[in-house]
């Protein structure tokens, strides 16, 4: 019974019969690019990407993208203001972190790079934030065990060694009743 069930199974799980016919996707590239932005804003690199993804041909995506952008619901600029803001006052990131998800986007370097430079100018507040968030939350462990743990978590979001590594040490004097 295992001999015919080999035999069979490449059929079964369709995929040399999906190289014969494409797959054409439901809907047009732009009704797509819609739904899309209506989630988030996003870049035009990134929606062309999840377009192809998708299956739509290269001409019907740069047309619908070249409408979207015409319009105004494709900004580069506005998405990377975005991401930036977010980094500010949502997450909590680094500069290095925000510079590498911008140009991961698609976003172009230039842009990003204009874009993100305020950044450098809070970068240190914005660390001692999240620092002193999550030494509260280790309030109570070795201090050796805390100080690793907030600095691999502001190295993790971008932010650069030196900066990591005095906002830790400072999060941590002031939850052990140091002066800073």
């Amino acid at each position: 019974m295992a001999g015919p069930r080999r035999a069979s199974r490449p059929h079964e799980d369709g995929a040399a019969n999906n190289s014969e016919r494409p797959v054409r996707p439901r809907g047009t590239a732009k009704d797509r690019a819609l739904r899309l932005l209506g989630v988030r804003d996003r870049s035009r690199r990134e929606l062309e990407r999840r377009l192809l993804r998708a299956g739509f041909e290269p001409d019907e995506i740069e047309t619908a993208l070249d409408d979207l952008t015409a319009v105004g619901l494709i900004d580069d600029e506005r998405f990377a203001g975005a991401v930036v803001h977010h980094a500010r006052s949502g997450r909590l990131a680094g500069r290095r972190a925000v510079m590498s998800s911008l140009l991961g986007a698609g976003v172009d370097r230039e842009t990003a790079e204009r874009v993100s430079a305020p950044l450098g100018e809070d970068e240190a507040d914005r660390a001692q934030v999240l620092a002193d968030r999550q030494a509260e939350k280790l309030l109570g462990q070795d201090p050796e065990k805390a100080f690793r743990r907030i600095a691999g978590l502001l190295a993790r979001r971008g932010f650069a060694p030196g900066i990591c590594f005095s906002a830790a040490r400072r999060a941590l004097r002031i939850r052990q009743g140091e002066d800073a």
